[in-house]
């Protein structure tokens, strides 16, 4: 049977460019379906993807986590510090394929325990509506809703959780 792993990887390495590439996709797609009925223009997803190249989750401030699931990746979570003593969650997905097998639990809490590593006492997150899975596991795992900690303009529920 197939298990987990989850290690920090470089944001630019192959693996962690194709999992941004996934995600990406799958939240631009399904924002312009809820809202517009079509999916993604191709040239605007490649100028999207582009412009972010993760560095702000790398070392010494950042940090991606790759999960493989049989060895294959599988999905990601990063965390970044916002300041000394507040990490901000990031990217958090599995490839649909993998969804359900416990997964998403093992990156969060994979998450925060490189969070606490880079000394943040805090988590936070954002996330949208539409997104109802995500907002569901993380309260699942004692996540609660806050006031806004950012001014994104696709954020619309802010979750936080202590570390200490």
């Amino acid at each position: 049977m197939p298990t987990w792993t989850i290690a920090p990887e470089a944001p630019g390495s192959p693996a962690a460019l194709a999992l941004w590439r996934a995600y990406y996709t799958e939240v631009s797609d399904r924002w312009y379906l809820l809202h517009e009925g079509r999916r993604t223009d191709p040239g605007e997803l490649e100028r999207e993807i582009a412009a972010e190249s993760g560095d702000v989750l790398a070392p010494p401030h950042g940090r991606l986590l790759v999960a493989r699931y049989g060895g294959e990746p599988a999905g990601t979570a990063g965390v970044r510090l916002l300041d000394a003593a507040t990490a901000e969650l990031k990217r958090v997905f599995l490839l649909p394929a993998l969804r359900g097998r416990g997964g998403a639990a093992l990156l969060v809490d994979a998450a925060e325990r490189a969070a606490r590593e880079l000394g943040a006492e805090r988590i936070v997150l954002d996330t949208r509506s539409d997104l109802v899975e995500a907002r569901a596991l993380y309260a699942r795992l004692g996540y609660t809703e806050t006031e806004p900690h950012n001014d994104d303009p696709y954020a619309e529920h802010w979750f936080g959780k202590r570390l200490t």
